[in-house]
Parts: C-alpha cells; structure tokens; sequence
C-alpha cells in the first residue's frame, strides 16, 4: 500500500479574481464549493448537462450561476458533457475568451452505482468510466496550457478532484467493484499529474469527505431522510476546497485530503457546525475510508 502524506495548507486567504473551471456544479457538493469561491469575488464557470430541471433534483446550470452571482462571484453556464471532447475544449476556450484564463480545475462530475459485479449493467459501468475516469483526464488534460499560463502569472494553479484516497485492501473492490474502479481512476489523474506536474507549479490534489453529505442523491435514497441526519452539510467540503485551493501549489500537490485533514490544516477543529442534528458519534462514515 501507497502511504500519502498530507502536505501543509500555508496561507493564501482568498480565490479573488480567480477563474475556477468546474465540471458539474449544478447542485450539491460542486455548488458549495463554487458558492464559497463567488463569496470571495472568484469566477466560476461551470461545464454541466442540466440545461433543464430533473425531475427529482432541483437546480440548473443556470440557477446555480445565479446563485453564485448573486453571493459576489460571477459566472458563466456553459451546457455541456464532460464526455464530450469538442464541449471539453469549448468550456476552456470560454473560460480563457471570458476570463482571460483558468487558475483553478474542479473535477466534481461523477456518476455512481454501487452494484455488485453480476448486477452491473455495462451501460453503466460505461458511464462510470467515461464521467469519472475519462472525464477527469480530459478536463485536466485541455486545461494544461491555460493553467500553466496561471502558473507562469503567479496566479497559484491548482487541480483538485473530488476522489477518494488511493487503497488497494480488497474490501471497496469487493464491495461495489465497477464504481471504485471508476472513482480510484479518478485517484490516480491526482497521483500522475501532481508528480508530472510537479516543476510547473500546479498544485494536483484530491478530496474526499470524512462523512456522508447531505445532497438531494442521498435524500431520494431509500432511507435518505435517515441518511440526511446523519450527514454534514456541504459546506464542509467547501471550506476544506478553498482552503487547498488558496495553499501555495508547490507546497501542496499530490495530496489526498479528507475535508477534516484539509480544515485541520488550516487550523480548523472544531466540525460540530457542519453537522445537521446528529451529534458527531451518529454521523455515517463515507465509503473508501
């Protein structure tokens, strides 16, 4: 096994100014994290599918970029797949034509089926794989130039992938074999890049929660409303992302974050705010830790 040591989180206070690129972001974990950056005065622009309402899952790409307006950011919605090559290249290009750049990749897109091997239909280990391993490496990968103008600027770049840490004990494989394929694919663009990265100054990380979040997937859950209680909010992932996010990239890379080891870092201690009526010993640990 890999042991990954956390890297410190120094002081950089604030992602003004700063342009985000963020795969996703319609609701949920992305759109703390893109709430949190507009409060600073950051740019994000958010490459999603949900032009329009789902029906169980409220939120567009277009309410969220009002949302973050209206929290002092500014934004710009862009409709699109991260599986799509040509829609890839048209969110950087807008990024850069808008912005004048990208200093910050968010891989926040991710699909999930917790099936075991027999029950795994293969159109949707397919989407796994295309959304979560292939979606992050293209992302990534088109956003290369721009983020080492970033780094060139001064600006502080950073890759961050929402991702668990890499383990190779057989118990997640044995659990759901298809979606930790998937999810640790998205492990290892955060292993690779940060060391292939490591002279240009862009920071490569990944970050995973400590517990379960509570989003509207987990609430349309059987059980959610059980699940809800005993989960943080978002905002703790949030506040753990800008906290990597405003580190000095060539101190912290390589790294996989819990959100309680990134908010440690930065002298955070006390997570009770986080939690939405269960007291920390009820809290539901996430999966892969």
């Amino acid at each position: 096994m890999t042991t990954i040591t956390s890297g410190g989180i120094g002081p950089r206070p604030t992602l003004a100014g700063r342009t985000l690129l963020m795969s996703g972001g319609s609701r949920g974990i992305g759109l703390a994290i893109a709430l949190r950056a507009a409060r600073d005065g950051a740019n994000l622009v958010l490459l999603a599918k949900t032009a329009e309402p789902h029906p169980k899952l409220a939120g567009t790409v277009f309410d969220a970029a009002a949302a973050i307006e209206a929290a002092g950011g500014q934004a710009l919605p862009i409709v699109g797949d991260v599986r799509h090559d040509d829609d890839v290249a048209r969110a950087v290009g807008s990024a850069v034509e808008r912005f004048g750049g990208v200093d910050v990749v968010v891989n926040n897109a991710s699909a999930i089926d917790l099936s075991r091997t027999d029950a795994l239909d293969m159109k949707r280990y397919d989407l796994m794989q295309d959304i979560n391993a292939r979606g992050t490496f293209l992302l990534s990968k088109l956003s290369l130039p721009a983020l080492r103008e970033s780094a060139r600027a001064g600006r502080g770049p950073h890759i961050l992938t929402l991702s668990p840490p890499l383990n190779l004990d057989p118990k997640w494989a044995g659990e759901h074999l298809g979606y930790t394929m998937a999810k640790y694919a998205m492990s290892l663009v955060t292993l690779g890049l940060a060391e292939e990265l490591r002279g240009d100054g862009i920071g490569v990380n990944s970050l995973w929660p400590c517990t379960l979040i509570d989003t509207a997937a987990i609430r349309n859950l059987p059980g959610g409303q059980a699940m809800a209680h005993a989960s943080r909010s978002p905002e703790i992932v949030a506040d753990a992302a800008h906290a990597i996010l405003t580190s000095d990239p060539r101190l912290t890379t390589g790294n996989f974050f819990t959100d309680e080891e990134a908010l440690r870092g930065a002298g955070v201690t006390d997570f009770s705010r986080y939690s939405l009526g269960a007291g920390e010993e009820q809290l539901v640990r996430d999966i892969f830790l």
